[in-house]
């Protein structure tokens, strides 16, 4: 789980993440990384649609995603923002698969 404070919950940020930020992408996932102005710890933020499937898929991709992104959180300059955006093949997706994906796209965001 993702402590409160990388938690991402404002609407505000997630939109200025995905219009503002740089944007990679694979056939599973999107990842929008912006760099706020203030000074605060990394944010990550989750969006996994309707498409993907029903609840019970919905909720195990975002549970994967969260459980990768804190891996991933060390690597994340201070007071960045991240938003990962799940696509329907994310469904049928490993653990390893949705890791590989998360740690490439996040690599090509940061470069």
């Amino acid at each position: 789980m993702l402590s409160r404070t990388h938690r991402l919950t404002d609407p505000d940020s997630f939109r200025v993440a995905v219009r503002q930020g740089r944007r990679a992408g694979t056939s599973r996932l999107v990842v929008h990384l912006w760099h706020a102005d203030e000074v605060a710890p990394a944010r990550v933020g989750f969006v996994v649609s309707k498409a993907v499937g029903p609840a019970v898929v919905r909720n195990r991709v975002k549970r994967r995603l969260r459980h990768l992104a804190r891996e991933s959180l060390r690597d994340l300059p201070g007071s960045a923002v991240l938003v990962v955006r799940a696509n329907p093949a994310a469904a049928d997706a490993t653990y390893e698969e949705l890791g590989a994906d998360l740690g490439r796209c996040v690599q090509r965001v940061m470069s």
